[in-house]
């Protein structure tokens, strides 16, 4: 039994076609796109020295959202919904289908929360009143951060996981993608089960 039922719910929406030929398979990324990356990430941060340190300890460095990167925080329950499976190996798998060659994302695996990456730019228009659980993390009234997993790390293993690695620096997710799975998911949370 899934935490939505014996069964998945019906999907509302599906993943966009998308050609992902061109997206290196999970974990395939090479020492050297991984070092471009991960130069990229430690931008968000004032001290690059401790978030490495932070990666090869822990494997999770606290990083600020809106300089490099904004986030939407999704709870696993809402994608795994929308994914209509639990198996994170086929999460995955859809994701990358659904947020294309470019989208980039982890997985909290203590907390159950997905993090996809927006360009820090990004005005999101979704509040928690609308969708419960969901939080836009950016630049405004209050800072945020974000435990990021380190590069490398691409299996679930440890805290979390890049689910959709990032493959080239600043490779980010688009909103109006993300905004339809969150559209998707909220009509699945409204459906009478």
């Amino acid at each position: 039994m899934t935490a939505y039922g014996p069964e998945p719910p019906a999907l509302t929406a599906r993943a966009p076609e998308r050609d992902v030929a061109g997206r290196a398979p999970l974990g395939d990324g090479s020492e050297e796109q991984q070092a471009a990356v991960a130069a990229w990430l430690l931008r968000a941060t004032k001290d690059e020295r401790a978030a490495r340190e932070q990666w090869q300890e822990g494997g999770v460095a606290l990083l600020q959202c809106g300089v490099q990167f904004s986030a939407v925080r999704i709870p696993a329950s809402l994608v795994w919904a929308a994914a209509r499976t639990e198996v994170l190996r086929r999460v995955d798998e859809w994701l990358r289908l659904w947020c294309g060659p470019d989208g980039s994302g982890f997985v909290d695996l203590h907390s159950h929360m997905y993090y996809l990456l927006l360009p820090p730019t990004t005005e999101f228009l979704w509040t928690d009143r609308q969708l419960p659980g969901i939080e836009f993390l950016g630049r405004g009234r209050c800072d945020h951060y974000v435990g990021v997993p380190a590069v490398h790390r691409t299996t679930p293993v440890g805290r979390g996981y890049w689910c959709l690695p990032m493959q080239s620096p600043g490779a980010l997710c688009h909103a109006d993608e993300v905004e339809q799975l969150l559209e998707s998911s909220r009509t699945l949370r409204e459906e009478p089960r």
